[in-house]
């Protein structure tokens, strides 16, 4: 595990590699965040923002997503892996904020994992992205980069890998470190084939060491 000092080290290395870390994915208030974070489990970014280029376009507010048959939002997001359950999603999270915020979505997590769809991370990307709350949210490329370099351990789970990170990470730094584990993992220390060689990190890096020790026999 990773001491205070290698802590700070890591989180100024990302930060300097990453500076302009932030969400890609495209949209333009908070109700279309909250479909394109939906959209986007199991899915990359790059895949969401080209089916949410039109998908916003035709859609603007939640009582548009209602207005058509389950069956032609299911078609709109066909390129989208689980598109049949996340159309169902889309259209129970439009009815719950046109029935209980009128048709605003909430800028607390709290309220934001009661729609439909939405878990923790999506609640924590939104808060943050949307609301400017700062909130680690933890997907692949977060869980991966904090086990590869001991800010937490192998065995923790998403909870728990957050949890760690909220306390071993400043508060006001909560939020620019999510994006930029995620520009890490997702661009340097990717799930297959990780940089390891031209890693900064590599020294204090577990995975690291052990990928360059196998590398060397």
């Amino acid at each position: 595990m990773l001491n205070k000092t290698q802590i700070r080290r890591a989180l100024d290395v990302m930060r300097d590699m990453f500076p302009e870390a932030a969400c890609e994915l495209v949209h333009r208030n908070p109700f279309e965040l909250v479909i394109a974070v939906l959209l986007s489990a199991q899915c990359t970014d790059n895949l969401v923002n080209k089916v949410t280029k039109d998908l916003f376009q035709k859609y603007k507010t939640p009582e548009g997503y209602l207005a058509v048959p389950l069956e032609e939002l299911q078609h709109d997001i066909r390129s989208i892996g689980l598109y049949r359950n996340k159309a169902k999603n889309i259209q129970k999270l439009c009815q719950t904020l046109i029935d209980q915020y009128d048709g605003i979505v909430p800028d607390t997590r709290d309220e934001l994992v009661k729609l439909a769809g939405v878990g923790r991370k999506t609640a924590n990307v939104v808060a943050s992205v949307a609301f400017h709350e700062p909130a680690i949210a933890v997907d692949t490329h977060v869980e991966r980069v904090s086990k590869r370099l001991g800010f937490c351990r192998w065995k923790d789970n998403v909870t728990e890998v957050e949890n760690t990170l909220m306390k071993k990470v400043p508060r006001e730094e909560w939020s620019d470190t999510h994006h930029r584990m995620i520009f890490f993992g997702r661009y340097h220390c990717k799930a297959r084939n990780p940089n390891c060689l031209a890693c900064p990190l590599n020294d204090i890096c577990r995975e690291g060491k052990k990928r360059l020790k196998a590398e060397a026999k």
